[in-house]
């Protein structure tokens, strides 16, 4: 669930600073203002947040040197709980994500903006280890997909 303490006290939106890393060359990674506007709209509290596109090499060492886990994976969240504003890196496979979009068979850009949306969540303190978590996690996140555009990941599974 997410962290307590975080929501803003105030009427203007939170305030969001990204920084965007492309490590590898690809013509279908999203823009950077692409990226943003889907990270801001998953945004709950003020943070500042380092969105990093890699490719299977970095994504597979990253996953083993963090989660023990020797693969590639789509997206991984490092929170930085001790750092104000809320801050982290979110760290997104470029091969991982456009294969599980075709095998998935939807736009590039519909699950880039899910795994920005589902990193942004994790950021914040929302997770899934527990189904009442996953089924609270998805709610959120179908909820900001769908207001973006995009159809529901969660639909049709």
């Amino acid at each position: 669930m997410p962290r307590a303490g975080r929501k803003p006290v105030r009427n203007s939106p939170p305030a969001l600073a990204v920084s965007v890393q492309y490590a590898m060359a690809n013509d279908s990674l999203p823009s950077r203002q692409r990226l943003r506007s889907w990270a801001k709209a998953a945004l709950l509290a003020d943070a500042q947040v380092t969105l990093r596109l890699v490719g299977g090499r970095e994504g597979r060492a990253l996953n083993r040197a963090y989660r023990g886990k020797d693969h590639a994976t789509n997206v991984l969240t490092f929170a930085y709980p001790d750092i104000e504003p809320l801050s982290g890196d979110i760290v997104l496979c470029a091969p991982v994500i456009a294969k599980e979009a075709r095998v998935q068979r939807k736009s590039i850009d519909a699950h880039y903006a899910h795994l920005v949306v589902h990193g942004m969540l994790h950021l914040q303190g929302y997770d899934h280890d527990s189904s009442s978590d996953a089924g609270a996690m998805e709610a959120l996140e179908a909820e900001i997909i769908v207001n973006l555009g995009y159809a529901d990941p969660y639909k049709n599974r």
